[in-house]
């Protein structure tokens, strides 16, 4: 048990130590973006002491490992400052910006919740959905079903998010008209509304997933069918479906255990086309309209947010990996 604990601390110091490391990248590479807000707002024809005005004011000016440090120590208490076209629009209003118009933490929130209410629909479909067609290709080998099976799965990891997207729009938006091809959700829906809104999304998103963890579950399982206790319980008289499911398969939990983690985190963190191409008021829909526009803080608190969804999701599956697997307790 204490080698267990320890294992797990050092995984988690680890995450720690990667996620620093993503944020100073995260600041570097945004701060690195030709041009900036002040001069995005006030256009070409801008004069220096105007651009460099408005940069005094949002604090643009000071040097970079101060405004690195101020943003870290604000990110760790959940407080990403203020987003620079509130601060430029509430400028005009004569106001403050946190007092009238919140902060990009306020933002967030309910972007974030919108992209994990997405994600959620999605892997409620796509890890049943893949773990059952990877057992019955497991267990129908080179069948037809094996075969129409590993076909779709390559025709949908081969296709481009948008192409599958605009796909679906046509055949379940257009064509038959099942779902709406906008998915403008908001906090006056109910449950059932914004599940309508969001199917053809989650359902983009399921075809791309769905394969990657279709085609492991089949591989894990397959692997482990010439090992010398699975022939020891066909020797036994086992059916072929209760030696997959009860042998075979908690032995492969570990592979499809990481497979699926790394595609819940790409549901978090990789959606920022798909939620452009339906207008889905997510996380990446926000990231790219505050790209357009230069608002570092957005940008930077966006950024941050996919990279911590991204290492916890992987943390959690090595975790589940050591625990559903004794022999990576051991030392090497």
């Amino acid at each position: 048990m204490n080698n267990v604990i320890t294992i797990i601390g050092k995984r988690l110091a680890l995450g720690v130590l990667t996620m620093f490391m993503v944020s100073v990248i995260i600041f570097l590479a945004v701060n690195m973006l030709p041009g900036d807000f002040a001069q995005a707002l006030l256009g070409q024809s801008a004069t220096p002491e105007a651009v460099a005005a408005i940069r005094a004011d949002l604090g643009l000016n000071k040097p970079i490992h101060i405004r690195y440090f101020d943003w870290l120590i604000g990110a760790v208490q959940w407080d990403f400052g203020t987003s620079f076209a509130k601060a430029n629009f509430s400028s005009y209003a004569g106001t403050t910006a946190d007092a009238n118009f919140g902060t990009v933490a306020d933002q967030l929130a309910p972007r974030f919740a919108n992209t994990l209410f997405l994600a959620s629909v999605t892997a409620a479909i796509a890890v049943p959905l893949s773990l059952i067609i990877g057992v019955l290709a497991a267990l129908y080998r080179y069948s037809i079903f094996d075969r129409i099976a590993n076909i779709s799965t390559l025709t949908s990891i081969s296709s481009p998010e948008f192409f599958v997207a605009y796909v679906l729009i046509l055949l379940l938006a257009v064509l038959s008209p099942v779902f709406p091809s906008l998915s403008n959700i908001h906090d006056g829906m109910d449950f059932g509304q914004k599940l309508e809104k969001t199917m053809l999304p989650a359902l983009t998103l399921t075809l791309v997933v769905t394969a990657h963890m279709m085609r492991m579950t089949r591989a894990a399982i397959i692997n482990l069918l010439a090992s010398p206790y699975i022939e020891m319980a066909r020797l036994k008289g086992l059916s072929p479906f209760r030696i997959i499911v009860f042998h075979a398969l908690p032995n492969a939990l570990a592979p499809i255990i990481n497979v699926i983690a790394l595609n819940l985190a790409y549901l978090i963190t990789g959606v920022v086309v798909v939620e452009v191409v339906f207008v889905y008021p997510g996380v990446g829909q926000l990231f790219v309209d505050s790209v357009k526009i230069r608002d570092i803080p957005v940008v930077q608190a966006c950024c941050l947010v996919f990279a911590a969804a991204y290492i916890s999701l992987n943390l959690l599956a090595d975790v589940m990996s050591i625990l559903s697997n004794p022999r990576l307790r051991l030392p090497k």
